[in-house]
């Protein structure tokens, strides 16, 4: 227990170096000294700087923050409602729907050749968070028939399928405009938002977020089944929708505004088991949230070194530290015992 607390100031703490670090970084290096003058005394050295912090830095870092702690949280919820160790949000469809829903707000009044007025972050998130939901109400329509856990990850990676080639057909009618606008969404950004979506996001977060803390027992529970859960008196349907309206909202919201990012829903769960050894949800909630903020913010951070060109799309970096290491866990079977 005392190795499982003194855990959470030590990941804290290089969470906030990270956070500072990512504050510093990217074509122009504004020293932390300069940093924390500006923001403890509002006095700056250079009028840039404040105007790069404000507006661009300081935004970023804190969607990196609510981006990690989101997908974190709502890999580990399905993980264990679904007790596979790859469920997450973008093998199982969730991501692919929230982008079903960007697309056909953006690419398909273009494919009919129907002109769009001006579409708000509300209209992104909110077809985002329609598109997610209602693919994993069907992934959770399969998982209340199938309880093979290779079964239902194979269906959600249909659903994926499906859903991308409608995405596809889309593409393929749309203009160029509406094209290339939802391939830049695509790629993954977490330095796009200005201060109003910055908001909305949090509140989405938030909300999505908040039944998770006080679900632990009951996550808990069932990770030793449905029908022992019920037996402690868990609602488990009731639990299945709260882990549908979570996850939706969360890795709905998350995709509308920053589009697709891999790996980081199923990746940091695992890790966070290992860190912890343990599979309370007491501590692996609270540990999963942490812990994705501190990879998401390191993963922008690579994705701002001053000597790229430009940004690097942050989708590519997950993908690239979260693959390996999800396929060194396959192979070592270091998974939870708990799957």
């Amino acid at each position: 227990m005392r190795h499982r607390n003194s855990l959470f100031p030590i990941v804290g703490l290089s969470l906030g170096l990270s956070f500072l670090l990512n504050l510093c970084l990217g074509t122009v290096w504004i020293p932390p000294s300069e940093i924390l003058a500006g923001v403890l005394q509002g006095t700056w050295e250079k009028a840039s700087w404040e105007q790069i912090f404000v507006n661009y830095r300081l935004p970023k870092a804190l969607v990196a923050l609510l981006a990690g702690i989101g997908l974190s949280l709502s890999g580990l919820q399905m993980q264990t409602f679904f007790r596979n160790p790859l469920a997450g949000p973008y093998v199982l469809g969730v991501s692919a729907g929230a982008g079903l829903g960007v697309a056909l707000l953006m690419l398909l009044g273009s494919a009919f050749g129907i002109t769009m007025m001006g579409i708000t972050s509300w209209a992104t998130a909110g077809a985002g968070i329609l598109g997610a939901m209602a693919v994993l109400a069907w992934v959770g329509v399969v998982a209340w028939r199938v309880k093979d856990s290779m079964t239902l990850l194979i269906v959600g990676l249909m659903f994926g399928s499906a859903v991308s080639a409608v995405i596809g057909i889309l593409s393929y009618f749309s203009g160029a405009e509406s094209l290339k606008l939802y391939t830049v969404w695509s790629m993954g950004s977490l330095g796009a938002l200005n201060w109003a979506q910055v908001g909305l996001l949090s509140l989405l977060v938030f909300a999505g977020a908040l039944p998770v803390f006080f679900s632990s027992k009951a996550y808990n529970a069932l990770l030793l089944g449905e029908i022992y859960a019920r037996s402690m008196g868990i609602r488990t349907q009731r639990m299945r929708w709260i882990m549908i309206g979570s996850t939706g909202i969360l890795a709905g919201s998350i995709t509308a505004f920053c589009g697709p990012i891999a790996f980081v829903g199923i990746a940091v769960p695992h890790v966070a088991r290992m860190l912890w050894k343990s599979s309370d949800h007491r501590f692996l909630f609270p540990g999963s949230a942490l812990l994705g903020a501190l990879i998401l913010l390191l993963c922008d951070g690579l994705s701002h070194l001053p000597f790229w060109s430009s940004a690097l799309p942050i989708n590519a970096l997950t993908s690239l530290i979260g693959a390996p290491l999800v396929i060194s866990m396959v192979l070592k079977k270091n998974f939870s015992k708990d799957f």
